[in-house]
């Protein structure tokens, strides 16, 4: 089984940016955390993280092929069509997941344009959103 975990926009500030919101964990140790459990899971992995929205784009494209995508589009999630359009366009199944909750944020942060062509959206929990995500494709 392969997953490719692609993260979006300022996630790779994780650790310094909004410390109160995500705390102090740096994009470095949470990909580790994710890969300690993927390789318990038996589970082949990728980590991708842009800042641009058309290398995410093509990096759900280069995915199709994958048993799964976990993407956290970040602040593309709220109004990226582009990024909608490729979750359409490839077979593969996607979760959409964040660490804060969403919903308890900005009015503009509640709404997802990805959402409806995802499998699922997983939100609020931090790390645990990537862990559940990765479960979730698993089985």
């Amino acid at each position: 089984m392969k997953i490719v975990i692609i993260n979006g926009p300022n996630m790779n500030m994780l650790g310094v940016r909004e410390t109160g919101k995500y705390g102090t964990l740096t994009l470095k140790e949470l990909e580790g955390i994710i890969e300690d459990e993927a390789l318990s899971m038996e589970i082949d992995y990728e980590f991708f993280q842009s800042n641009s929205e058309g290398d995410i784009v093509t990096a759900i494209q280069n995915a199709a092929a994958a048993d799964g995508i976990i993407l956290n589009a970040a602040a593309y999630t709220h109004y990226s069509i582009a990024i909608r359009d490729a979750i359409s366009a490839i077979s593969a199944p996607v979760i959409e997941v964040h660490m804060t909750n969403v919903f308890a944020r900005e009015e503009f942060r509640r709404h997802s344009v990805i959402a409806p062509v995802c499998i699922g959206s997983i939100s609020g929990l931090g790390v645990k959103s990537y862990l559940l995500a990765l479960k979730a494709l698993a089985e």
